[in-house]
């Protein structure tokens, strides 16, 4: 959702672009947030939920923190184009980690399923 927001605002800059990428990458940042929230907790004991969930919370929203001030320097330095590009290397970095972990869960399925045969 996020770089679909970013070919969004790359596709031009009046207001009603500005509002659809808003509503778009909002919508990504839900879906993220919460879906990362819950691959998070998936990976840890239940005594070790809260003190992981606080960190991550922590890191997310301190990376955010820094992202905002970020983008306002990116955004007076280089433009609105600029911004949105830089979108792009997290989003793939995201999708390629994502599908490794896809990719390893059905390998180790698949090797359960042989070994119980």
């Amino acid at each position: 959702m996020e770089a679909f927001g970013a070919v969004i605002g790359l596709s031009g800059i009046t207001a009603m672009h500005f509002w659809a990428t808003l509503i778009v990458l909002g919508i990504g940042w839900n879906f993220g947030f919460v879906g990362a929230s819950a691959l998070v907790l998936e990976t840890h004991r239940l005594e070790e939920r809260n003190k992981v969930q606080a960190f991550n919370d922590f890191l997310v929203f301190g990376t955010m923190a820094v992202g905002s001030f970020s983008s306002g320097q990116l955004l007076a330095n280089y433009g609105w184009a600029a911004v949105n590009w830089v979108v792009f290397p997290p989003v793939f970095l995201g999708v390629t980690v994502l599908l490794l972990v896809s990719l390893m869960r059905r390998r180790g399925a698949l090797l359960q399923v042989d070994a119980n045969c």
